[in-house]
Order: C-alpha cells, then sequence, then structure tokens
C-alpha cells in the first residue's frame, strides 16, 4: 500500500474559541472525567436490538508515561475497547491514549480485528509526539498476505490543539460535565486515511431519553469529522450529567452504544460505591476490559521475544543444527537425543545450578564421580 498524498493545500487551523476552551480546561473539570463504564452494543433503527450484540467499554485514570531518554511523567490513560458481531462475523477494536492535562496527545493506538476464519483482518494506527511534531505509522494485515505497512510526519505548527480520538473522549466528558458546548469549537484532527482534518462540536440540545425502566434528561452533543477529500462522519452522543454516556450513533451506521444500568442515574460526577453484581459465568474473550488486557499481554510478551531474539542471532544456527541431527537420526527417544545434543553445552557452566530455579534435577548426564588417587608406594 502506498503512503496517502500529502494534502498541503490547506492546514487545518484551531479556532479562537477552541484554544481558549481548552485554556479554560483545570484538573476540577479533568477529576470529574475520570470513571470507568460499559454500554451494551444494539442495532440502530427497526432492527432488533439483539441482532449486533455487544458491549463497549471505556476508561480514564491518571497514569505514569515513560519515554526512553526523558523523565516520567503524570498523564491521562484513556483506554476503550469493544467487541460484537458484524453480520455474525466477531470484530473489535481498542484503543490506548496518553494525554495531557492539556488534552495534548503523547502516544495513541488503535487496533481494529475483523475475526474472519479464513481471511482474519487486522489494522492498526499508531501516532507518536516528538519535539518535531508527531509521527502516525499504519498497518494492515489480511489473511496470511504480508503485513502492509507505512508512517508519515506532521510538524508541530500543523498540530496545535489536535483532537484524535483518546483525546476527543475527554474532551465530550469535560463538555458533559459543564452541561454546555460553546459554540465555535473546531479543532484539528487525523481522518482515517491519515490526512489532516478538521473536527468540531456543537450541542444539540437536551431531551428526555430512555435508561433502562427510568428516563433520565440527557445533552445531546454532535462531533463532525470533516475529512480533507470533502465527506464528512457524524456522531450524535447523549450524555448524563455526570457526564456518563447514555447513548452513541454514528450517523448511517446500523449499530449504537447505550447504556441500560439505570442504577447510574443518581449519580452526580463524583465517587461511589459499586452496586453488587451477583456473579455470573466468566468468558474472558467476550469481556471487553479482560479482552484489552489479554492483547495488551499478548503485544509485550511478542515484543519482548522478538528483542531477545535479534539480541541473541545464534538462536537460528542453533536450532537449525539441532533439527538437522534430529532429521538425520531419526531416534526413537528424540528426549533422550536432545539430552546428548545438548551435554557439551551444558559443561559450560556447573549443571547444579542450570535447573536451581526450577528445583529440578537436570535431565543432562552429569560428570563421573572422582576417584581417589591410586596409591604409588
Amino acid at each position: 500500500m502506498e503512503p496517502p498524498p500529502e494534502c498541503r493545500q490547506e492546514t487545518p487551523a484551531l479556532t479562537e474559541a477552541a484554544a481558549k476552551f481548552l485554556n479554560f480546561i483545570g484538573p476540577e473539570d479533568l477529576e470529574r472525567c475520570l470513571f470507568a463504564e460499559m454500554l451494551e452494543v444494539v442495532a440502530a433503527g427497526d432492527q432488533p436490538r439483539d441482532q449486533a450484540g455487544g458491549r463497549w467499554w471505556v476508561s480514564a485514570r491518571w497514569a505514569p508515561y515513560k519515554r526512553t531518554g526523558e523523565p516520567v511523567r503524570s498523564c491521562l490513560l484513556v483506554r476503550a475497547a469493544s467487541r460484537r458481531r458484524q453480520d455474525g462475523v466477531p470484530c473489535s477494536s481498542t484503543l490506548k491514549a496518553y494525554v495531557t492535562t492539556q488534552l495534548e496527545t503523547l502516544e495513541q493506538e488503535e487496533q481494529e480485528r475483523l475475526e474472519l476464519r479464513a481471511h482474519p483482518v487486522e489494522k492498526r494506527t499508531h501516532m507518536v509526539s516528538h519535539q518535531h511534531g508527531m509521527t502516525v505509522t499504519k498497518t494492515l494485515r489480511e489473511g496470511e498476505a504480508e503485513t502492509q505497512c507505512w508512517s508519515f510526519s506532521y510538524g508541530r505548527d500543523e498540530l496545535q490543539g489536535l483532537m484524535p480520538e483518546g483525546a476527543s473522549l475527554l474532551l465530550l466528558r469535560v463538555l458533559a460535565c459543564r452541561w454546555a458546548v460553546p459554540p465555535g469549537l473546531v479543532f484539528p484532527a487525523i481522518d482515517t486515511e491519515g490526512h489532516l482534518c478538521t473536527s468540531s462540536y456543537h450541542a444539540l440540545g437536551t431531551q428526555q431519553q430512555a435508561v433502562g425502566s427510568a428516563e433520565a434528561e440527557v445533552l445531546v452533543i454532535e462531533r463532525a469529522v470533516h475529512a480533507s477529500a470533502g465527506t464528512s462522519t457524524v456522531w450524535h452522543s447523549s450524555f448524563l450529567p455526570s457526564g456518563r454516556l447514555a447513548r452513541q450513533m454514528q450517523v448511517g451506521s446500523p449499530v449504537m452504544v447505550l447504556l441500560q444500568d439505570e442504577s447510574v442515574l443518581g449519580e452526580t460526577g463524583g465517587v461511589e460505591p459499586r452496586p453488587p453484581f451477583p456473579k455470573q459465568p466468566l468468558d474472558w474473550e467476550e469481556d471487553v476490559q479482560l479482552y484489552s488486557w489479554f492483547l495488551d499481554r499478548k503485544e509485550e510478551l511478542q515484543a519482548s521475544h522478538t528483542a531477545y531474539i535479534r539480541q541473541h542471532p545464534e538462536l537460528w544456527a542453533l536450532l537449525a543444527d539441532f533439527l538437522q541431527a534430529l532429521f538425520l537420526h531419526q531416534p526413537h527417544d528424540p528426549i533422550s537425543f536432545a539430552a546428548q545434543f545438548f551435554t557439551p553445552f551444558a559443561h559450560q557452566q556447573p549443571p547444579e545450578t542450570r535447573f536451581a530455579s526450577a528445583r529440578a534435577a537436570s535431565p543432562l548426564p552429569g560428570p563421573p564421580p572422582r576417584r581417589p588417587p591410586a596409591n604409588r608406594e
């Protein structure tokens, strides 16, 4: 895949109203936004609500951010995940973003998976800021085909007030807690193709909405991402006074996320005790939070294993020699053959310490017992 063409005809600019609003966001505004919430993914329109069954989860909390060669910074960690079925096919998405108190994105990674059995598709978008601006890396993997990857960069002057997905989730919570959206909120953004564009926010008013078996007043905020090609993607999000999301839908999408737990209606934005829930069977693959943690841990292990192999290129030669000898001799007991094959390597260090951490005896043959010297008299 070729990298997207550069769009330098018109650089999206941060409006004066948007810059002023960012300067007025204080620590107390952000503290009210630090909570986790989970909503149901349901079919939109006249379709049966359980047709797209799934869950959408998002959280925000304080977290340290460490970058090589720089001191640790305290920032906001925004994480989101969704898991549902699209036309009967499991699909999932995850978001992880580190955002400063000025809503500046330090690093963000988005991932989308379409889990087709014969042809799975995975898309990733990674953003990281640096002293010169920001680098965006996009990857696409389809089935067994080779992974396609491309990256591009933007300067700091182009990114002032940039509002990617993670920062946008926080901004929406701040607007909801204030129960007002100032006019003229327009920020630079990056669309799905990697081009610089604009995103706008404005209020559509308040209305009554069903939450479970109850009703609540919600503030509806419209967020629109205006792509450089002239198309726009629009979301309508309904928020409770506590800043919690009650409903969100993308205009034209067959699904939406919906709050069905009415126990949160009494919250005012403070820290409330969690209501008791009855025990339910745990299916970690269907739990979006556990599944997101699993994906993060899987990526960490893959990166650690890859780094270890790069640091020890002799592993390939060692394994190749062993497999060649194994296939050549084809022993009936491959385990004993392996022990005999690797015995010369074990003599480089005391055998009694090789398996000390596992508190198990070494399967390799030990050295012959020492005999006292013969009496030469």
